[in-house]
Parts: structure tokens; sequence; C-alpha cells
């Protein structure tokens, strides 16, 4: 429980920063990146494996986000996943998340910082939430499409009272895409 209130506490930290950096409404048109206002659409290919690299899942997800400052994304993802598993049958499940972001202006490059939040289900799973936190790094190819790579460190849990154990068993989910800000 601890870890998810440190998340959520961070999350808003990075917003409250962000909307006080957000006052300069003066911006070079020519330069790369988004702005407070844009939206931003997602395609990617993801992956997950677990600590001991025996479970694997492969999958594409997609997400759709506004930029609520230049520097602060909130969103959903979706993702459609494959799971190959060492001692049972391949699975198809589902992911849906909330998301949180700071985006850093480092130019072409963007790294980015945040949080998650959302539930797991599909066939012969149990549903449950997942949380955790992200990171990763945007490269702009020009004023509005980019490549990305992102990691997550997400955690399942069937209650609030779960997830402070749950933390520590989590698995790491990555990314590489592509995307546009509109």
């Amino acid at each position: 429980m601890r870890t998810l209130a440190f998340g959520l506490l961070a999350a808003l930290a990075f917003g409250s920063a962000a909307y006080a950096q957000s006052t300069n409404t003066t911006r070079d048109v020519s330069a790369k990146g988004p702005v407070e206002g844009n939206w931003e659409g997602t395609l990617s290919g993801n992956g997950t494996s677990n600590n001991d690299f025996d479970n694997h899942q492969f999958g594409l997800s997609g997400s759709i986000g506004k930029y609520m400052t230049d520097n602060v994304l909130v969103g959903l993802r979706q993702s459609v996943n494959f799971v190959d598993v060492e001692a049972g049958d391949d699975l198809t499940n589902f992911s849906t998340r909330l998301f949180a972001d700071y985006v850093f202006d480092l130019g072409a490059w963007r790294p980015f910082l945040g949080v998650n939040f959302g539930g797991i289900y599909g066939e012969n799973i149990n549903n449950t939430f997942a949380a955790g936190p992200e990171l990763g790094v945007k490269y702009y190819a020009d004023r509005k499409t980019f490549i990305y790579l992102q990691g997550e460190y997400q955690f399942t849990f069937d209650s609030t009272e779960d997830a402070s154990d749950a933390a520590d068993d989590g698995q790491y989910y990555y990314t590489v895409g592509v995307g546009v800000n509109f």
C-alpha cells in the first residue's frame, strides 16, 4: 500500500511542478514535440518475461492521451497479449490502464517518468488490478512524429490490502513503438 501511495504522491508532485512550468506560452513554431492541449496517439509492440525468463508474453498496444501542460501527459492504454506459458496452454489476455507521465523537454529527445493503474483480464486468467511506475524516452523525427522506448514495472493485486506485498513480485513490461501528436 505504501508503494502505491508513494507512486500517487510522485504523480501529484510531477503534475504540480509541470503546471508551474507551463506558464510560459511562447514557443518557436518549428520546435519539435507537443504543447499543452495536443493529443497523442501511439501504436507499439510489447513483451514481458517473468524474473526466471521461462514464461513470456507478446502483444500489441495502443494509447491515446492529452497534454494537460507542455510536460504532463495523461491518457489510456489498451493492450492485447498472447501468452506462452511453460506449464500450460497458450492464452490471450488484455490490459487497460490509465497513465500519467511527466515528459522532460530536451529538444528532439523527450525522456518521461510516470505511473499507471488499471486491470488485466482475459481467458483462463485471474482478473486483477495492475499498477506501477514507468519510464521511457521519445525521439521526435519531426515536429509531431516520434519513436519511443518504454519500460514499466507492473505488480498485480486483487485488493488494496494485497498491493503492498504484490509490489515485490511484479514483472517488467517493455514497449517499442511509434506515435504522433495532433
